[in-house]
C-alpha cells in the first residue's frame, strides 16, 4: 500500500515496487498550494472513474495507474472494499488522486488542516 506524508508543503505519495510496475508510475509529489476539495470515501472503487491507461486493474481486488476521462486525468492506488482519500488538484499532471488507505479520515483532516 502506498505511503501518504504530508511534509514541508507538500503531499507526498511513495509507492511500492510493485505498484510502480503495475500502474507505470512513479512516487508523486504534490504542493499543497494545488490541492483543492479533499473527501473520503468508502470504498476506493467508487471514486475511480473513466478508462485505465496506463495501468493495471483486476476485478475486485485492485486498481493502479492513470484513469483518464473527459479532460481528467486520475493517479490511482485503489483496493477493493477499502477507504480511499481523494484529492482535486489545480495546476499539477493529474487533475484527482485516489488513495486507499486505512487512515483515509485522519489525512484528510491533516490535510485540510494543511492547506488552511
Amino acid at each position: 500500500m502506498a505511503d501518504i506524508r504530508l511534509t514541508d508543503g507538500r503531499l507526498e505519495v511513495a509507492l511500492t515496487r510493485r505498484e510502480k510496475i503495475a500502474g507505470l508510475l512513479g512516487n508523486l509529489r504534490v504542493p499543497m498550494a494545488a490541492i483543492g476539495h479533499v473527501a473520503v470515501v468508502e470504498n476506493a472503487f467508487d471514486a475511480v472513474r473513466g478508462l485505465r491507461a496506463p495501468g493495471l486493474a483486476i476485478p475486485g481486488l485492485t486498481r493502479v495507474g492513470t484513469w483518464r476521462g473527459r479532460g481528467r486525468r486520475t493517479f490511482v492506488v485503489a483496493r477493493a472494499g477499502q477507504p480511499a482519500l481523494v484529492v482535486d488538484l489545480a495546476g499539477q499532471r493529474y487533475d484527482r488522486l485516489v488513495l486507499s488507505t486505512t487512515d483515509a479520515a485522519s489525512l484528510r483532516d491533516r490535510l485540510r488542516a494543511a492547506v488552511r
